[in-house]
């Protein structure tokens, strides 16, 4: 039930999943995403597995995403029927995760990014520690957040998930649990001890509490102000002025947002922004059909290709957009990128239709 890139066992009371790409920083490939779903879904029936622990193998991540080169080389090819697959498997999986009977901890360390918040915030505890660094730069190859993100950003207090989202920037353990969006902070040297305690079949909750520790101090809620002022405006227009405002009063974190945004795809950018807007009314189902209908489409975007094309092929960091500009875009646009599909719309069978 393992794969070289994905461990799954039975180990005493945990059913643990190792993700094994450790040059790769983790990132999933589609057949992880069906190894892992296939152990759930035996572990949730094996009355001898009390609870689960997903971590990553290596020293730098837990998990940086869904394999981009992967979803890349598919597109350039034509494959789009591939590409829609995999989110078709990876966003029952997010919903899996978020729904599972049984207590389901993600023991992260390092990088956390797209997908592989997809598989830690979900679940019913996701512990950071003193080298975890979150992000979801979407944005920068011409994509938008997904596995759930429009649900669970725009919940964020002082409008940090717009703040993520369009800027793509990096938080840390500290800023992560300020945030609600981790739920302990426990160093890396206490994880193997946390890991057998629930091997042994300690109370969930006990294991954690008895490894967790008290965080250092969070750098994002010393700028709680001025992210709660530049990103409550309903427009990117209006966002960035109010960045380029708290800028000129010497803020650097307000001059730093600003220059990530202003090399973002447009196009994302204005998504991103609607989708932050509309999702604290969406259940985490019809998030993740609405997100499956923006990476459809946007996977048959030229800015994908080109963003990927200059982050990871040819590395010279100077991506192309079209349209290049924010003004460039209409309500219309957008709406055409949230309409429903003709065909092959996501949906979901069972529980969890509640918001």
């Amino acid at each position: 039930m393992s794969g070289a890139d994905i461990l799954c066992e039975k180990s005493g009371a945990c059913g643990l999943i190792t993700l094994n790409r450790p040059k790769a920083l983790n990132a999933l490939t589609p057949p992880m995403v069906r190894e892992m779903t296939k152990a759930l879904q035996l572990w949730e029936e094996d009355k001898a597995v009390r609870s689960i622990v997903i971590r990553g193998g290596g020293g730098k991540a837990f998990c940086a995403g869904g394999d981009i080169r992967i979803l890349y080389e598919l597109g350039k090819a034509g494959n789009y029927d591939e590409q829609r697959q995999f989110w078709r498997d990876e966003y029952p999986l997010n919903r899996r995760i978020k729904y599972y009977p049984k207590p389901y901890l993600a023991l992260t360390h390092g990088i956390v990014m797209g997908g592989g918040a997809g598989l830690s915030v979900h679940g019913a505890a996701f512990i950071v520690d003193e080298d975890f660094s979150f992000a979801m730069p979407e944005a920068r190859i011409g994509l938008v957040p997904d596995i759930g993100a429009t649900h669970f950003l725009s919940r964020l207090p002082f409008h940090a998930g717009t703040y993520l989202g369009l800027t793509g920037n990096r938080i840390n353990g500290a800023d992560a649990l300020a945030l609600g969006l981790a739920s302990a902070f426990a160093p890396s040297s206490r994880h193997a001890s946390l890991l057998q305690k629930l091997i042994d079949g300690a109370a969930f909750n006990d294991a954690i509490a008895a490894e967790q520790a008290k965080p250092p101090a969070s750098p994002l809620m010393g700028q709680r102000d001025v992210l709660d002022y530049c990103f409550a405006p309903a427009t990117l227009p209006d966002i960035l002025a109010r960045l380029d405002e708290e800028s000129g009063k010497g803020s650097g974190f307000a001059r730093s947002a600003a220059r990530a945004i202003r090399a973002n795809a447009p196009l994302s950018l204005a998504l991103i922004l609607r989708q932050m807007q509309i999702g604290k009314s969406l259940s985490l189902d019809e998030a993740l059909v609405r997100e499956y209908r923006l990476l459809v489409r946007l996977s048959q975007n030229p800015d994908f290709y080109e963003g990927v094309r200059a982050l990871l092929i040819d590395k010279d960091n100077h991506p192309r957009w079209k349209p290049s500009d924010i003004e460039e875009i209409s309500e219309g646009m957008l709406d055409s990128y949230f309409a429903a599909l003709d065909e092959d719309e996501l949906a979901f069978d069972g529980a969890g239709s509640h918001a």
